[in-house]
């Protein structure tokens, strides 16, 4: 599909993350006003909140725009989230007589202050990179057993918190935890020192599942609303003492970060691509009838303070061995009901090579091989870097972009508990 044209000149720019192609959802405020639901053209939002309340957009017998999400335009299903587009796209293309009455409501996005997106109901992190579960096999069991007995057949995951999850651009402070070395007597209570990221794409169910009823992989790709990126901040001393026997807790609770925009699955419809081929055959209920993933190339940058950016790693979403498709269907089997607003984080998305890694755990391989950066190296994060994650799909001169997934770690605050 090529750039569809529109009259917002800035939405032409082929630099730009929001072309007509993409016209992502978001919340926004400008100065003391309340925040309000935009979606994103070139370097505008276009406040249809304000649309709704003057009467230019209508998608229910009552307001959708009024609440500061996205959830209630989520809750009313597919068909109108493709009459909300459709309309969108006749509002803002060139040539639009629709220009008289939107182009009031253009906001700048210079102007405008970013929100959460939607209220986050659940959360829940897969390990779906084939490369990233080889890589940490390898690092904590060996390489003779890397992928767990499962790992081929079935979408590993666990369930995190939806409080934790923030948006791009808030900072936090490193964590504390218990840590133990392998040649310590006991534990001890300190601050991360082997903090990490992990680059994800986060898919935002839209619809709810009946409790007690699975839906296939085809209902669940019809479940799914957008995407963003999605970073997993992760204690990796924290996780390498807790993990066993239940798998993930404290190390994973800290933050994780997602970018401020929703990109929707029907400006993602051009670049559906399969899944890798499978060494063995998934079971009947894990098919999938067509491509269920997507070809958006990603990048991690890391700044430390005071200095300039360096990009350690560029990947593809086409590493991930399951979809978020195949991994919301998998997350009903047991009866399970999924709601409007759950958010669902692939995994790390690894290639093959090291710089094309989505961790730095895998980066500098567990610490053993620090990598340079701009004025210095890194094994892990240090105090006062900020890692941002970038994503886009590149079609006919535009491409679809998710804007920066950013997050800075402040030093750890003073011991809470005073011992």
């Amino acid at each position: 599909m090529p750039l569809m044209k529109s009259w917002v000149a800035s939405a032409n720019n082929p630099d730009t993350d929001f072309p007509l192609n993409n016209l992502p959802y978001g919340v926004f405020s400008i100065g003391t006003e309340a925040p309000r639901c935009g979606v994103a053209i070139g370097d505008m939002i276009l406040d249809v909140t304000a649309m709704e309340h003057h009467g230019h957009l209508k998608l229910a017998d009552h307001k959708v725009f009024d609440a500061q999400s996205w959830n209630k335009v989520m809750a009313l299903g597919q068909v109108a989230w493709t009459d909300l587009r459709t309309r969108l796209t006749e509002f803002l293309s060139a040539g639009a007589a629709a220009q008289t009455f939107v182009e009031p409501h253009l906001i700048s996005q210079a102007n405008a202050k970013l929100h959460m997106p939607f209220r986050v109901a659940e959360y829940t992190d897969f390990y779906a990179g084939r490369n990233h579960a080889t890589n940490v096999g390898t690092m904590f069991r060996g390489a003779e057993n890397a992928l767990p007995p499962n790992w081929l057949h079935i979408p590993i995951g666990y369930n995190g918190r939806a409080s934790s999850v923030i948006l791009s651009g808030t900072n936090f402070h490193r964590p504390w935890g218990q840590l133990k070395s392998p040649d310590a007597a006991a534990p001890t209570f300190a601050p991360s020192k082997r903090f990490d990221i992990e680059l994800e794409l986060g898919a935002i169910v839209g619809q709810p599942s009946t409790f007690g009823q699975p839906v296939s992989v085809v209902e669940a790709d019809a479940m799914i609303f957008g995407y963003v990126l999605l970073n997993d901040w992760s204690a990796r001393d924290i996780q390498a003492w807790e993990y066993q026997p239940l798998g993930p807790f404290q190390a994973k609770a800290t933050a994780t970060t997602i970018s401020p925009w929703i990109v929707t699955k029907a400006a993602l419809e051009p670049f559906r691509i399969s899944t890798p081929p499978r060494e063995v055959p998934l079971l009947a209920y894990l098919e999938e009838p067509g491509p269920m993933l997507y070809d958006i190339e990603l990048e991690i940058g890391i700044m430390p303070e005071g200095g300039s950016e360096t990009i350690i790693s560029r990947t593809t979403s086409a590493e991930l061995y399951y979809s978020a498709a195949q991994q919301l269907a998998h997350h009903t089997t047991s009866g399970c009901a999924m709601t409007v607003g759950d958010l669902l984080g692939s995994g790390t998305i690894s290639g093959a090579e090291r710089d094309s890694r989505g961790s730095l755990l895998e980066i500098s391989w567990g610490g053993k091989e620090p990598f340079t950066i701009t004025g210095g190296t890194r094994s892990f994060i240090e105090d006062n870097d900020t890692l941002t994650l970038r994503g886009a799909a590149h079609g006919d001169g535009y491409h679809i972009g998710f804007g920066p997934c950013t997050g800075k770690v402040l030093p750890a605050l003073n011991n809470p508990y005073k011992i």
